[in-house]
């Protein structure tokens, strides 16, 4: 009896991944709305100080000396068995103003020194050793806050969401200080009540501290976690016991105006200059201990980290995350609703393409324990080069826990457009488009069982309506990994404010993995995941499928070997170019399948040189032929300079139509961190399917906590193409260049 490895994943994952027992699944599988938490029984009680705290990174005054220990850590990796090898002693406590933490690590029976990347902020946490922790407020068991530093006194700061998922581009105003010694490094972290979200009247939040020492190769944390799961895992938290309920917040309230001077130019034809001198502000206004007010006025976002390049063979949109801090702050409750690629609220949409943000304000955080909400509304102004009105977005999000740490969600969004007239058309038909959704996500107690079901309908004036309904189950162990998961999506569906790159299909997706742990050896971990893609078209027809199989070996010194085959099949639904760079495209309705393979390797990150390699080869569109070259490169001066690139190369071989196309995408990164609050960061891209080299060169200067000054230069250039899809003729010609200063300051008051 043949194996029709086409056939295969549809027989295998259509079936069991429908709606109807995907919900079936989720809804017999129900966390026990009683359930104790996991590590509850790991307790640290915090006294008020008996003294002043200077936060000098030496643990002297005796405010410490009384304070109660949290020690004897347990292992998490390379191996959660046992307690940690390496010492680590935490102490907490508290003033009417601030939360306080004493760290003292210990070195392990490793020689040599502390091991980091940089003194820049939020550091890449597997190259640094370094310390941190986590604050659940409300001890729900899904949302917090992680903050922490590395050895060299780096700091480190995000927003805990989905139970242990980290965004690290949040900021705030927090002191921090590390003394190293031939023995141990110390340090001292201070907090602001006003920096973070709790309820009044609490005495017990969930707490856990995580260490890193990259020469013993040991994560550890203070209450033990299953090595499948990240130490932010807030469902594994132990318990914080204040002796008296945190202090009340009687006002918080805090500005932060901008002044920002600027001149860019474009190198025409005609050469134009523009210059810039805007002004604007930022205010944030606590409504309470947990409820935010955060309103913007002619906000600027030119100081953000640019996104980082990828060669596009896609056929659809491609996703990038938002860095822009007005909008991270409780995001998760707009962001996460839906799937990576069904969210009906995406905040990059608002400002896109250089349309100008007026105003906005949203009103965030918790209503108690059980209960979540979100409201934003912002306001962007014409942009007269594409004649594009001014638009309305708006978003209401509301959330409801139920069981231990599963919740309900409720989202409703939408963009409303004035009179758009084009060059020569007529109004756009979609003056407003509107979505209303529900979710269900499900989180056991013991974070084994995750899941989601959930239904969107759109509204619009440019067609009739559609809707999304989708589900998934996951279970994750310490060696299995299972999840399956179905999307439908109507084809006149639609979400303007949002992010759905595709409409008018039904997904089934299934995923398989095992893991092996080997108790003695080199090799720390090993084991094959499969998993298995596949799409159809709204009358049920099978227009795309990718099924992979990988094997990953972990050794005990990190690094990491992986290996993959897999299979993929294409029904074109539209007319596609293969290689995203204006060649002829293939018709819509032809179908092509081929097999690949790839094979890859990282280097263990406790080096101060890294590097890493992928290698990818196989068939392609219309019988053709692809291989992939990707490599990375990292050396560190530690701690003052940090070496990285990455370069990429596709060589495209297409039968029909007759077409041979190469492209490289080079990224070399130079971050050179004088204090650990002055930063220079250069970013180069070169990016041959775009015919565009970009350099980003950033200076920040945080002359006090959240309060920077930024000077970023960038550069534009063009390759000098003869025609295009030929290779380069001379060299690169500037297209573009800009010359950006601004200030920020943070006033409390």
């Amino acid at each position: 009896m043949s194996f029709n490895w086409r056939r295969a994943p549809n027989r295998l994952f259509r079936a069991a991944a429908t709606p109807a027992v995907l919900c079936a699944l989720l809804l017999s599988t129900p966390p026990r709305a009683a359930a104790q938490k996991k590590n509850g029984d790991y307790r640290l009680r915090i006294h008020r100080a008996s003294g002043p705290i200077v936060i000098d990174g030496s643990a002297h005054e005796s405010a410490w000396q009384s304070a109660e220990v949290a020690t004897d850590f347990w292992r998490v990796l390379p191996m959660d068995t046992g307690r940690a090898k390496v010492k680590t002693d935490v102490r907490m406590a508290y003033d009417d103003r601030n939360i306080y933490l004493s760290a003292i690590c210990f070195h392990g029976d490793v020689p040599g020194p502390y091991i980091v990347e940089s003194l820049k902020r939020d550091w890449s946490f597997g190259n640094n050793d370094n310390f941190i922790f986590f604050l659940d407020t409300f001890n729900d068991l899904t949302n917090g806050f992680t903050f922490g530093v590395n050895a060299a006194g780096a700091q480190w700061d995000g927003l805990l969401y989905e139970g242990g998922k980290a965004n690290l581009s949040w900021d705030n105003k927090w002191t921090s200080a590390v003394r190293t010694y031939s023995d141990r490094y110390e340090l001292e972290i201070a907090i602001p009540f006003t920096s973070i979200r709790y309820k009044n009247g609490v005495s017990e939040w969930g707490v856990n501290f995580s260490r890193l020492d990259l020469k013993t190769t040991e994560k550890s944390s203070w209450t033990p976690i299953p090595r499948q799961f990240p130490t932010a895992s807030l469902a594994l938290t132990g318990t914080l016991l204040w002796d008296e309920p945190p202090p009340s917040h009687t006002r918080n309230i805090s500005l932060i105006p901008y002044a920002l001077g600027g001149v860019s130019r474009d190198y025409g034809p005609p050469t134009v200059t523009n210059t810039r001198d805007d002004i604007g502000i930022d205010g944030k206004v606590g409504l309470g201990p947990a409820l935010n007010l955060d309103v913007t006025v002619n906000p600027d976002y030119s100081q953000v980290d640019v996104d980082q390049q990828v060669t596009n063979l896609d056929r659809y949109e491609l996703f990038f995350p938002e860095k822009r801090q007005f909008f991270l702050e409780n995001g998760d409750q707009f962001a996460n609703f839906g799937y990576s690629t069904i969210r009906p609220f995406f905040s990059r949409r608002i400002g896109l393409g250089g349309v100008p943000i007026r105003f906005g304000a949203r009103l965030s955080g918790k209503l108690n324990k059980d209960w979540r909400v979100g409201l934003m509304d912002m306001q962007t102004g014409p942009l007269d080069s594409s004649a594009l009105p001014g638009e309305n977005f708006y978003v209401f999000a509301l959330q409801r826990r139920v069981f231990t740490r599963s919740n309900i969600g409720v989202l409703m969004t939408g963009k409303e457009s004035g009179e758009y007239t084009g060059p020569g058309g007529p109004p756009s038909p979609t003056r407003f488009n509107r979505n209303a959704g529900l979710e269900y996500n499900l989180a056991s107690s013991t974070n084994q069982w995750t899941g989601k079901l959930l239904y969107v309908k759109s509204f619009t004036t440019a067609r009739s309506n559609g809707a999304v309904y989708s589900g998934n189950l996951q279970y994750n162990s310490r060696r299995w990994l299972i999840n399956g998961q179905s999307e439908n999506v109507d084809p006149n569906y639609r979400a303007e404010a949002g992010y759905v790159p595709r409409a008018g299909y039904r997904r089934a997706l299934g995923t398989l993995g095992y893991t092996f742990l080997p108790e003695g050896g080199i090799v720390l971990s090993h084991g094959p995941l499969l998993t298995s893609s596949n799409f159809f078209d709204w009358s049920g027809k099978l227009s795309d499928y990718e099924t992979t199989l990988g094997y990953t070996v972990t050794l005990r010194s990190q690094d990491v070997i992986t290996a993959t085959a897999g299979a993929d099949y294409v029904r074109l639904l539209s007319p596609f170019d293969p290689t995203n760079s204006g060649r002829d495209k293939l018709e819509a309705g032809s179908v092509h399948h081929w097999k690949f393979w790839s094979a890859g390797f990282t280097s263990k990150p406790q080096s101060v040189f890294r590097y890493g390699f992928t290698s990818t080869h196989g068939g392609y569109y219309a019988g053709g032929s692809r291989t992939t070259l990707t490599g990375t490169l990292g050396y560190r001066f530690q701690p003052f300079v940090s070496l990285s690139g990455t370069a990429s190369w596709d060589d495209i071989h297409l039968a029909r139509p007759q077409t041979h196309a190469n492209f490289w995408l080079v990224g070399p990164r130079f971050d050179v961190t004088l204090t650990n609050t002055l930063y220079l960061t250069t970013f180069i891209q070169y990016n041959e399917q775009q015919r565009n080299m970009n350099v980003n060169t950033r200076v920040q200067w945080r002359y006090r906590p959240a309060s920077d000054l930024f000077l970023v230069w960038t550069d534009n250039y063009l390759p000098e193409y003869l025609q295009p899809g030929q290779d380069v003729g001379g060299g690169f010609s500037v297209k573009n260049r800009a010359l950006v200063l601004k200030c920020a300051y943070w006033w409390n008051f």
